[in-house]
């Protein structure tokens, strides 16, 4: 994909059109310790229920007040175009939808203290929309539609500018629809302005689990047999419809799109179990099929920084590079006490970054599909020889594993010692048979909200109740894994688990948290923190 000097920075210039904002207790592996939800002093689901006027609004003063304390600095101009797009993978060429017809798309990079301003243009023939996962950002440009700004239409444009703030490895797609399970997701890389790691060259690896336009199918044919086929949601899919078409399919959703993309005996002990729903034809990395793997080239003895990311919509991947062991830095963004592992295991909207240091000759990457068997693959040169076949699989995917729950933060990183003053409760329920994911029992509204307050210091009290692994993520935020654990944006909670992260609320206006298992979320397994009023 992108091989740069680390400083590069990418940019374009812009006009500024289009606009509209909303007016209105777990052992194993992935554990926490036991659940403490009766200290906080306020609760979520008390017996009052606040009116949708005693919310901050996304555009609201407090939204516009808390920007001007992140000081926004220079600004990084850029454009990016939604637009059908026909992308070779390597081999097989597919029908898609992709920002700027790249796959993934342009990389955004920019510097922690920047202003991003970057202006999307819908060539599609859907409403759509930009989140920016992991950033903590001003709430009017999370690019949630209905919830935090007007989805951008067909034929439209809009301006997203914010202070950037962490630097870290995230990433950018729609949050409209199954859209995220095209082509429309690219790295958004932010720099530290003083970069304490030393390293020669930077490569970042970006996962994805593919079926758009392979022998017909589409991410909504996807969700429409899933909803069908388990017998209990048809028609049920799509929670970011526009106003006024609820529940209408979306397009490409009528039976019989393509074969039978549902999943059955996928098994993964490191999941809990059931390791998904959809049974992907490909597995990519950088775009690219294994038997047309992008080749990533250095020379022997340099030190290299690896940015992996999981944009898969329903796949977790096991990562390796052959012949090598990795030092981990980073957990989505943030950094961690260095950790030396053979293997990673990511979850969808992860993301980690390592140090190598690069031995001499030709080396398979490989990303398993944890539980579906599939490798994906790309190759690392650093001097001649024969590439590793397509199949190859490095004996490092078996060796030392490390997860979130296994790395401490770093102490630039840790968060102050203090008792939570508010617990909310989420409980995962929902079922594959009657695939009617959901939250606290109940499916995602625009019109939820669960209250905290500015300055509060807030536990997320997470039970899977659920027979399923779920990656659960938080809008404009991030939390603190227990017991001196990494703060992050995302986390895996298995299923019959339960998980207890705290964040601090000091970004004000109305957040998502979601499973990031894009069917899931989109038949109804989201939620909305919302700030109150002081």
């Amino acid at each position: 994909m992108r091989t740069h000097s680390r400083r590069a920075l990418l940019g374009a210039g812009i006009a500024v059109v289009g606009s509209g904002l909303l007016a209105a207790r777990a052992t194993g592996e992935f554990s926490s310790g036991p659940h403490s939800g009766t200290d906080g002093r306020d609760h979520a689901h008390g017996p009052h229920r606040p009116a949708p006027s005693d919310y901050v609004a996304p555009d609201g003063p407090e939204v516009a007040d808390a920007e001007r304390k992140r000081s926004p600095g220079p600004v990084r101009e850029f454009t990016m175009t939604a637009t059908p797009a026909r992308i070779d993978l390597g081999g097989h060429t597919v029908d898609t939808w992709a920002y700027g017809e790249a796959l993934p798309g342009k990389e955004v990079r920019v510097t922690a203290g920047d202003t991003l301003a970057l202006t999307l243009a819908n060539h599609l023939p859907q409403s759509t929309s930009v989140h920016w996962h992991g950033l903590a950002l001003r709430n009017d440009m999370d690019g949630v539609p209905t919830l935090t700004q007007r989805p951008i239409m067909p034929g439209a444009s809009f301006p997203y500018r914010f202070a950037v703030t962490h630097p870290g490895t995230y990433w950018l797609h729609p949050h409209s629809r199954v859209q995220q399970d095209r082509g429309l997701y690219a790295p958004l890389i932010v720099e530290d302005p003083r970069e304490p790691l030393s390293y020669d060259k930077e490569w970042v690896v970006v996962l994805d689990d593919w079926v758009d336009g392979v022998d017909g199918s589409t991410p909504d044919n996807v969700l429409a047999e899933l909803n069908r086929g388990s017998g209990g949601m048809s028609g049920h899919g799509g929670m970011h419809r526009d106003e006024g078409e609820h529940r209408a399919p979306a397009a490409g959703a009528e039976p019989g799109g393509g074969p039978s993309r549902m999943l059955t005996g996928s098994y993964s002990e490191l999941l809990g179990g059931d390791a998904g729903d959809v049974d992907y034809p490909y597995h990519l990395i950088n775009g690219r099929l294994a038997k047309d793997a992008e080749t990533f080239r250095a020379k022997p003895g340099d030190r290299i920084r690896i940015r992996f990311l999981n944009a898969g919509a329903d796949t977790a991947y096991r990562v390796a590079l052959g012949g090598h062991a990795m030092t981990v830095t980073h957990a989505d963004g943030f950094p961690v006490e260095h950790a030396e592992t053979e293997a990673l295991l990511l979850g969808m909207g992860e993301r980690y970054d390592v140090l190598v240091t690069a031995k001499d000759g030709v080396f398979p990457l490989a990303a398993l599909a944890e539980g579906k068997k599939h490798t994906c693959r790309a190759v690392l040169r650093t001097g001649s020889g024969e590439a590793p076949g397509e199949s190859a699989r490095p004996g490092e995917l078996d060796g030392r594993l490390l997860s979130a729950y296994r790395l401490r933060a770093a102490e630039s990183a840790r968060a102050a010692s203090r008792r939570p003053d508010r617990t909310v409760e989420l409980t995962l329920t929902g079922s594959m048979k009657k695939f009617d994911w959901a939250i606290n029992g109940k499916q995602y509204s625009p019109s939820q909200r669960n209250p905290i307050r500015a300055g509060e210091r807030v536990r997320l009290a997470v039970r899977n109740h659920t027979r399923m692994w779920h990656p659960v993520h938080i809008h404009g935020h991030h939390f603190a894994l227990p017991n001196g654990g990494p703060r992050k944006d995302s986390a895996i909670v298995l299923p019959g688990r339960s998980l207890d992260v705290d964040f601090d609320a000091d970004n004000p206006g109305l957040w998502m948290v979601h499973c990031h298992n894009v069917y899931h979320s989109e038949s109804g397994m989201m939620t909305v923190l919302g700030y109150l009023k002081d």
